[in-house]
């Protein structure tokens, strides 16, 4: 990967940049302990790069979180030192055990501090800083990763569009590769769905009304791309955007928020009750002879009972039911302002 390559060229030449000081250091110290000061640059070097590469899974987000709650218990910690019981008296004529004590106290309260601060969401720094959360409840600006079956179906940039969607669209790396595995399988429908994700991908880059990301972070305790989708939501606080059902279950069982797309379709279908009235155009013929048929613009049929001689015009109807099957929804209307007598001489 070109983002994992780059990391390596920075790590090398930051050893070797660090050996050639310690030789420099080393040379200007004494004719012949140039190997010396070179040794130990090199060890500076690989520790350095052995802490970098330690803290892999730790963004910047969780540093600047910590250092939050480093100040937080720093404070704490000067607090309790400067109480008369602690700050002065009986400690003070102790000197080792007042700087012992004083030691442990900031140690004590910087550690709790930072733990306290990384275990907690963003939104509960709003005790301390309301305007954050204000801010971020008023605009909707929370990133938003997307899949790779939500890059495949193609209804974002229509959700965008519309406004029920905003912030910034982030697409992690290991979705890209993905879609780019999937467009250069064997299986002529992988390929074809692979294909379909990156024109779509770049049909959503070119359009200047979406700010689409690729983001870079990797997350390496996780081995599945969706595992690595919802551990990198948590980290970056942002949402998912999805149409897979499994997905969403396990992102909202880890306090992830979901959206999913199929959910939205579905919460967006016109319910109906008995006795709702509407216009419909007949298309065809149902399955007992005096039925007619009709669709809504989501797909719903609808059975008109004794239509089948207004088939091709547009009626009034009026719903008597519905029922759920393993097709869908199926909804049942009678003619509005004729009588079943009536309708069925036709």
């Amino acid at each position: 990967m070109r983002h994992t390559a780059t990391l390596h060229i920075v790590r090398a030449t930051f050893v070797i940049l660090a050996t050639l000081i310690g030789v420099s250091i080393g040379s200007g110290e004494s004719l012949g302990s140039g190997w010396i000061g070179g040794s130990a640059g090199l060890l500076f070097g690989l520790s350095v790069v052995a802490i970098d590469m330690a803290l892999r899974g730790f963004s910047i987000r969780g540093f600047s979180t910590g250092t939050a709650g480093l100040l937080i218990g720093l404070l704490c910690a000067w607090l309790v030192t400067r109480i008369g019981f602690f700050g002065a008296g009986w400690l003070e004529q102790f000197e080792l055990a007042s700087d012992v004590f004083h030691l442990a106290v900031y140690l004590g309260f910087g550690f709790i501090g930072v733990m306290l601060a990384l275990r907690s969401k963003r939104e509960e720094f709003s005790l301390l800083i309301p305007y954050v959360r204000f801010r971020q409840d008023s605009i909707q600006d929370l990133p938003t990763l997307l899949d790779s079956n939500v890059i495949i179906d193609g209804r974002v940039p229509a959700i965008c569009a519309s406004g029920f969607l905003g912030g910034a669209l982030v697409v992690p790396r290991f979705v890209l590769d993905e879609l780019q595995t999937l467009a250069d399988s064997s299986d002529d429908r992988k390929r074809a769905r692979g294909r379909r994700g990156l024109d779509s991908l770049n049909r959503m880059r070119s359009n200047p009304h979406l700010q689409i990301e690729i983001q870079d972070s990797d997350v390496p305790s996780e081995h599945t791309v969706d595992g690595k989708l919802t551990a990198l939501a948590d980290e970056l606080g942002a949402r998912i955007v999805t149409n897979d059902a499994n997905l969403a279950k396990v992102a909202r069982l880890q306090r992830v928020t979901v959206l999913n797309l199929n959910e939205l379709a579905n919460a967006l279908k016109p319910e109906f009750a008995p006795g709702d009235e509407f216009d419909l155009e007949l298309v065809k013929e149902g399955k007992d002879d005096h039925q007619a048929v009709g669709y809504l613009s989501d797909g719903t049929m609808i059975v008109v009972n004794h239509a089948r001689g207004h088939i091709g015009s547009t009626r009034r109807i009026t719903v008597s039911g519905a029922m759920q099957t393993n097709a869908g929804r199926l909804i049942f209307a009678e003619l509005k302002g004729e009588s079943r007598e009536a309708a069925a001489s036709r």
